[in-house]
């Protein structure tokens, strides 16, 4: 690749990222929420019994600190509730409240929204070759530095 294309990719892929989190952050703001929090809630959203903090970090791929310190952020909300698990006193199981069930149609409304405006116009094929790029590009970049680097939002 070319020194002025690699910048210019280079220039599009940071701009775009910068571009979207802010978007992103805007929309989840209305919500009183901000980015990373949406998805936390929404994945403990689709298990009705709640899970325990582990299992948690476990599906987003962060360890379990992480995870704690993410639910204190977003327990202020009152959009879970922590149970006591009953055959281990050391857990708890984080249940999703009806407040935070309530959340979940403007979440996915805000991720539909901000998908709609960032394609724009783009017809179907054009919007396939886009995802098809995208999801490749994140495979290489996941082979080079790993999942950690999500679990940091």
């Amino acid at each position: 690749m070319e020194a002025s294309e690699a910048m210019r990719v280079n220039r599009a892929l940071n701009k775009m990222s910068k571009l979207y989190r802010e978007a992103k952050a805007r929309k989840l703001a209305a919500l009183g929420l901000h980015p990373g929090q949406d998805v936390l809630l929404w994945i403990l959203a689709q298990e009705p019994d709640g899970m325990t903090v582990s299992q948690l970090a476990a599906r987003l791929g962060i360890e379990p600190p992480t995870a704690t310190r993410s639910l204190a952020r977003l327990e202020k909300g009152g959009w879970f509730r922590r149970e006591p698990v009953p055959s281990d006193r050391r857990q708890v199981r984080i249940v999703v409240t009806d407040a935070g069930h309530e959340l979940l149609p403007g979440i996915e409304r805000a991720w539909a929204e901000l998908a709609e405006e960032t394609m724009g116009d783009a017809g179907t094929e054009q919007r396939e070759i886009t995802l098809v790029t995208l999801e490749r590009a994140n495979d290489r970049l996941r082979g080079l530095v790993g999942d950690e680097v999500l679990a940091q939002e």
